[in-house]
């Protein structure tokens, strides 16, 4: 069995694992925007990867070139232009598409009297600066380095903290942004909820920007630390995804599982 994985996530390394302990013959492939996401992707058994974006037509050639069974979708819920372009290109090559898609947050577990929730990033820099009225007061950025520039189209970048992968991608966002270098925080990996909880205090943080990206995406860490201090928490719902249709999407490994063995 030959599959073809979109990755850069940690639901990309957990397939990765279940094929190889599962199927003796299987090939990954797996593609990721970073070396580091590769590197991780090698260490849980995949056979091959590519550590770049890649553009349509690059994708298109290696599934018309290669033999693959299946295009499995791990991606980030936020990196939606890419499972649009997943989605597409399974039809034209004709191969089974799969978006394993992390199940969303069940916000009924935390405390959600300081949570906002808005529809994009350029929303979020609006609502802080206009609705909350927190123009002049500092910003923790827990939403990745793609985001910035959205965010910071009304939010003060003298009082913006943005934590990122320390990673070359990321450090050059921030320089092209002007970002303070003192303000941008590395990260590896998911943060713990006395991780953030530290930066908060550090930084006297008013609010903190995140995005709805599941369980896994240390969500519930990052709103109970927010909770501790009792601060505003604009939380930035999933994109959507045109053409996803249900029939597509899988949302545990069990399932993906008795899916690939049928």
């Amino acid at each position: 069995m030959n599959i073809f994985l979109l990755g850069g996530t940690k639901d990309a390394t957990d397939i990765i694992k279940l094929i190889k302990d599962n199927f003796n013959d299987s090939y990954i492939l797996t593609t990721t925007t970073t070396r580091y996401g590769g590197e991780l992707s090698l260490s849980r058994g995949s056979d091959d990867v590519i550590c770049k974006p890649l553009v349509k037509d690059e994708i298109l050639k290696i599934l018309s070139d290669g033999d693959f069974d299946f295009l499995i979708d791990a991606t980030h819920p936020f990196a939606s232009h890419i499972s649009q372009t997943a989605i597409e290109i399974s039809k034209i090559v004709d191969i089974e598409y799969i978006r394993f898609e992390r199940p969303p947050f069940d916000l009924e577990c935390v405390d959600t009297n300081s949570l906002y929730q808005v529809d994009s990033f350029v929303e979020a820099g609006r609502f802080i600066v206009e609705d909350l009225n927190r123009d002049n007061e500092n910003v923790l950025h827990f939403a990745g380095a793609n985001t910035m520039s959205d965010v910071l189209k009304y939010v003060n970048k003298d009082f913006f903290y943005p934590r990122v992968l320390n990673v070359k991608s990321s450090i050059v966002k921030c320089e092209e942004l002007n970002i303070d270098p003192s303000h941008v925080l590395f990260m590896d990996g998911v943060s713990t909820k006395e991780d953030n909880m530290f930066l908060i205090n550090k930084f006297n943080a008013k609010v903190i920007i995140t995005k709805e990206s599941g369980e896994t995406g240390g969500l519930f860490e990052k709103i109970s630390a927010a909770n501790e201090f009792g601060i505003d928490i604009v939380l930035v719902d999933r994109p959507h995804i045109n053409d996803l249709d249900e029939e597509y999407i899988i949302n545990c490994l069990n399932e993906l599982l008795i899916k690939l063995k049928h």
